[in-house]
């Protein structure tokens, strides 16, 4: 499309460049780390730039950089230009076939351990899908329906209107330890876990209740040491690096327990809980790349199934 020509005033483009990331980082030092080059070189690009402009950008205090107004008002609209640039550009390289996007809101330790180790078996088989994994702790009813293809957790949630869920996976835990800390024990019932420290997950409550009360033990001790982290994947590294007792699932920590960092040290008992499930609306589930990624989740669970079995 012809536009009406006019004489372009247009600084160096490398000025312009050290200026707008000066800008959005408030920090020559940030700058120079994301182009690459010497904060004396920003420094000496953004005073170029101020002196072709013919007016200061920054107030320089000592280290520290602060916009002027004039440095905010080209900021902002520089950065904006910069934007439509970084959109032309994406536009011409991209595909010209649109990339169905696929977004997968999971637990968070579930798509850590589970989901992303084979997430990459379905996207070789359909390269054209563009996946976005999401993690969260929050309850399906809580999530902007919108915002979410499939959802994954636990079996007995809630469900919004118009959402149904599939059971695909299996969970049984059982207590798992670092075999350096096996070795300086002696585990021989389930009363000999009280000695260790039993890590906890603040997003499992009361695991270690519930695994006792199956083993016979439905007290625990006052004394008992526990350590309590966020999530349960910290619980699950601080059992890897020996700091104590952690109750893994299987299958999720299968992988630790082939390569000998984590060991079972009872037979039993061994709990199952809720199946993890996808979760999707009725009218989304129609479409056929999301169904194609259902029927790949429930075949990855048996297999996972079979093997724990």
């Amino acid at each position: 499309m012809n536009k009406t020509h006019r004489d372009r005033r247009l600084p160096p483009l490398p000025a312009l460049k050290s200026f707008e990331a000066a800008a959005r980082h408030g920090s020559f030092t940030r700058a120079a780390d994301e182009l690459r080059v010497t904060h004396s070189a920003v420094s000496h690009q953004v005073r170029l730039l101020e002196e072709w402009l013919g007016k200061p950008l920054f107030h320089r205090r000592g280290k520290r950089v602060e916009l002027t107004e004039a440095g905010r008002v080209f900021a902002d609209r520089l950065g904006g230009a910069f934007d439509d640039i970084d959109t032309a550009v994406r536009s011409l390289l991209s595909d010209p076939r649109p990339a169905h996007r696929l977004c997968i809101n999971s637990l968070p330790t579930f798509a850590m351990r589970w989901l992303l180790p084979r997430l990459a078996q379905f996207q070789f088989a359909q390269p054209q899908v563009e996946l976005r994994l999401v993690t969260s702790d929050t309850t399906v009813t809580q999530l902007v329906p919108a915002s979410f293809d499939v959802a994954i957790r636990r079996a007995g949630g809630a469900l919004p209107k118009g959402f149904e869920e599939k059971a695909f996976l299996t969970e049984q835990e059982a207590p798992v330890l670092s075999p350096s800390l096996a070795s300086q024990s002696m585990i021989e019932r389930a009363e000999d876990l009280l000695a260790l420290p039993l890590l906890v997950a603040d997003t499992r409550p009361g695991a270690w209740d519930r695994w006792f009360g199956a083993a016979g033990i439905d007290q625990l001790p006052a004394n008992v040491s526990f350590q309590r982290f966020e999530h349960f994947y910290l619980a699950l590294q601080a059992a890897v690096d020996g700091l104590g007792v952690a109750l893994g699932p299987r299958p999720l920590v299968d992988e630790e327990l082939e390569n000998g960092r984590l060991v079972v040290p009872l037979a039993g008992p061994s709990l199952s809980l809720a199946p993890y499930c996808w979760i999707v609306s009725e009218e989304k589930k129609r479409d056929p790349v999301l169904a194609s990624f259902l029927v790949w989740l429930e075949q990855a669970g048996k297999r996972a199934d079979d093997v724990v079995v």
